[in-house]
């Protein structure tokens, strides 16, 4: 991967090696992927996003591209911004699937469909180093996969799978207890105990405040200087995407589970 890519491989990883959600009040919150407890615990039952992007980095660690890439696809079909953003990544270097920049373009605007700044600017990159034919031909990729995988279809998904596991879990017919404690296992095949106010956190389950809670993230990400040269100011009219308004596809399926995704604590194999 060149040094024009790096940025957004290296924010994910900032991201995940963040401070915890439940530290320092005054400061942006985090990641919850950043949190051991939270992404053993049975917390990305409910979060498809958050535990696909897992996996998908998971997979890009070892060397498993092609399944890394499909990890990709899956969080951005719960409206996952970062992982629509390395989805256009790997078509555009050609990494776990076939090279296709116009592909790529279409799904970095997908990945700055919420005008987060870094996305935004990676956009701009792309088009500029198509040509005329790879930019029609993006426009007319972009809106199959704006119908597929944009938040007019990708939101209520991600809303769904919160409310439903949000029911499931202890404690719904009567709300969420902060005097709750719950038993999660801990990396090291231990257990802990933790508070239900942290675990059951309504930024992480009202559709609402999560939406919110990401946008907090990722509009303006803190992260540690990478070689990408300077981010540009963009001027109003670069702030639009280029690809045209499209009826969303709700009726998409799920992809199969495969072998290389696990089993959840709950039994599923899908939230």
């Amino acid at each position: 991967m060149n040094s024009r890519h790096t940025p957004l491989a290296a924010l994910l990883l900032s991201l995940a090696l963040a401070s915890s959600p439940a530290r320092a009040a005054e400061k942006p919150p985090a990641d919850p992927t950043s949190d051991p407890v939270m992404v053993t615990s049975g917390f990305l039952s409910g979060h498809p996003d958050l535990r696909f992007r897992l996996l998908a980095l998971q997979k890009r660690s070892e060397g498993k591209m092609e399944a890394a890439f499909g990890f990709f696809q899956r969080a951005a079909y719960y409206g996952d911004k970062p992982s629509a953003g390395m989805v256009a990544e790997m078509l555009w270097d050609g990494t776990g699937t076939s090279k296709d920049r116009a592909s790529a373009y279409a799904w970095m605007d997908l990945a700055a469909e919420r005008g987060y700044e870094g996305f935004l600017d990676l956009r701009e990159r792309y088009w500029a180093m198509l040509d005329e034919a790879e930019r029609k031909q993006a426009i007319i990729a972009g809106q199959d996969i704006y119908a597929r995988y944009g938040d007019a279809v990708a939101l209520p998904r991600i809303a769904t799978a919160l409310r439903f596991e949000r029911r499931r879990m202890t404690g719904s017919r009567t709300g969420f207890s902060a005097n709750l404690r719950i038993i999660v296992p801990t990396p090291g095949g231990g257990t802990e105990l933790i508070e239900g106010a942290k675990f059951y956190d309504e930024r992480y389950w009202d559709p609402v405040q999560y939406q919110q809670w990401h946008d907090s993230i990722w509009r303006k990400p803190r992260v540690a200087r990478v070689d990408i040269g300077e981010v540009s100011q963009l001027p109003q009219a670069d702030l639009d995407t280029r690809i045209p308004k499209v009826e969303p596809a709700p009726e998409m399926m799920e992809p199969e589970p495969t072998d290389e995704m696990p089993i959840l604590d709950n039994g599923q194999t899908r939230p």
